[in-house]
């Protein structure tokens, strides 16, 4: 019945006009839908043949019998699981994240290899050893269950012995996982720049201190995007006068260590660094940091992904509102000559809204900001 429908259905694609790609992903599906429910139709057949031989064999036979099916049954679900993930690992590998793109990343890709073989080898272990046992271990005439209490004397020593192990695997990987936590959320190296990142709904915001490498302080009193200053920086301050400001996109140095201070105007938002193997919360009221060293280029990540179009992605990674979905920035891996290039372009955000006060039919005129200064000096930390 299978075949003929899926004969049926190849003339009614190829009597359409379907790409062949199309018709040949169409097809597949339906090959899998068709594969499942003859799989269940064949279970369920076997289950009503079950129920007419235990009333004609009578009800412990037909409890033999449906033990042994059981067990059978156990040990193919196995073996066609095992194929079945082994697979899917080849299939869908290359459909993950590219090669972590920071020294940070590197060493947490490395965790996470070592924790799947450790948590790995005891899954494998325990399934396998739990459906043979199923199977092997299936009802038979003359062989009667022994019953182990749980805590029994004789069971302490193993009990001990699984529960330690278990322990000191789990406190082995925290311990590992603490102490890269604690690194890049700890202090910056000396030579690092300082990037400010504030999430608001729905997209992100970057600030870049100038020639004087302090980012001015800021005032959500002061907030005011109509006025050309959606931080709130306190144009009092002469720290502010020289701050760079970027709206969803953000520019980093390859080789160079860069913090994040990280900042929400609203509500909580997550700032996630997937190719990085990073990500910070945004909390309103309470700044945090990140500090991680970028390692390749965003012209190298297109060769190596082969993907024109590749560019970096910060993603918001906590539900924020209905706009959650478009809270995208992008960022962009550049040399220290590109970087320098990219600031003696931008205006400060003061020269910005002071441009717009003074004329504000023609906001994009007015007067150049004071110049960044010399970007490969170290950016000092607020």
């Amino acid at each position: 019945m299978c075949p003929t429908l899926a004969y049926f259905f190849a003339l009614f694609l190829q009597n359409h006009h379907l790409y062949s790609e199309d018709r040949h992903l169409i097809m597949e599906a339906l090959f899998i839908v068709l594969t499942v429910a003859l799989i269940l139709i064949i279970i369920i057949m076997v289950a009503k043949t079950l129920e007419y031989v235990s009333v004609l064999q009578g009800e412990e036979k037909s409890q033999k019998q449906a033990n042994k099916v059981n067990a059978t049954f156990l040990l193919f679900f196995l073996i066609f699981g095992l194929i079945g993930l082994f697979y899917c690992n080849n299939t869908l590998k290359d459909k993950l994240l590219p090669q972590a793109a920071s020294l940070q990343g590197e060493v947490i890709d490395h965790m996470m290899l070592v924790t799947l073989v450790v948590t790995g080898i005891v899954l494998f272990g325990t399934q396998i050893t739990l459906f043979v046992a199923a199977w092997y271990y299936k009802r038979k005439p003359g062989r009667k269950a022994t019953y182990y209490p749980q805590w029994a004397p004789q069971n302490e020593r193993l009990e001990i012995i699984w529960t330690s192990v278990t322990l000191l695997a789990l406190m082995v990987l925290i311990i590992f996982g603490l102490k890269q936590w604690f690194k890049i959320t700890g202090p910056a190296p000396k030579d690092a720049m300082l990037v400010e990142v504030t999430g608001k709904q729905f997209n992100w915001i970057f600030r870049y201190p100038g020639h004087d490498g302090e980012l001015g302080p800021e005032n959500y009193r002061l907030i005011d995007p109509a006025k050309s200053n959606p931080l709130g920086q306190d144009w009092t301050d002469s720290s502010n006068k020289d701050d760079v400001v970027s709206n969803g996109e953000m520019h980093l140095v390859v080789n160079r260590p860069v913090k994040l201070l990280i900042h929400s105007q609203d509500v909580i938002h997550d700032v996630g660094l997937p190719y990085f193997r990073l990500k910070m919360d945004a909390v309103p009221g309470i700044p945090t940091t990140l500090w991680f060293t970028p390692t390749i280029t965003s012209a190298r990540m297109k060769q190596i992904t082969g993907d024109p179009n590749f560019v970096y992605e910060l993603a918001c990674d906590q539900i924020c509102g209905n706009g959650h979905y478009s809270m995208r920035g992008t960022i962009i891996v550049q040399t220290q000559q590109e970087f320098n290039q990219w600031v003696a372009s931008q205006q400060s955000q003061y020269a910005i809204a002071m441009s717009e006060q003074h004329n504000p039919s023609d906001s994009t005129k007015g007067s150049p900001s004071p110049p960044a200064g010399d970007s490969t000096r170290p950016l000092a930390r607020r």
